[in-house]
């Protein structure tokens, strides 16, 4: 597994009100299918449901401070090498591996402390050499 996170997505019980509250601090987001996504320096910080990210993610909904960390990886296959070495490595599957509804494969797993990690192949979100990923125009 790569040492990076390429996404950040804070579950939000209120998106209208969460992403008015990130633009007054001056972030421009772009808002797809009732999630919004901001660009961060080289990652991307994501706005989304608190039930729907808990839901996603196969945990319980742990109320405020509800977040994900996200990787995504290059390719599918490179989905299923990281949950197994994160498996390995003593992390639980919370949702194996599987198709997304927005056309790209990922599973989750929690950390030995609770924390949720998303690894995703994403086709629509182009990784630079380095990892860095760069959202595209998504209107």
């Amino acid at each position: 597994m790569e040492q990076r996170i390429s996404l950040i997505t804070l579950g939000v019980a209120d998106l209208p009100r969460a992403r008015a509250f990130y633009e007054r601090l001056g972030w421009r987001g772009q808002e797809v299918e009732e999630t919004v996504f901001f660009q961060a320096g080289g990652l991307a910080l994501v706005l989304w449901g608190r039930e729907k990210l808990a839901t996603d993610a196969g945990v319980p909904d742990s109320g405020p401070g509800c977040l994900t960390l996200a990787q995504n990886v290059r390719t599918r296959a490179e989905v299923d090498a990281v949950l197994a070495t994160a498996e390995r490595a003593g992390a639980r599957i919370t949702r194996p591996a599987a198709e997304t509804f927005y056309g790209g494969y990922a599973g989750f797993f929690t950390d030995p402390d609770g924390h949720v990690w998303e690894i995703a192949w994403n086709p629509g979100f182009p990784l630079a050499d380095d990892g860095t990923l760069t959202l595209p125009d998504l209107s």
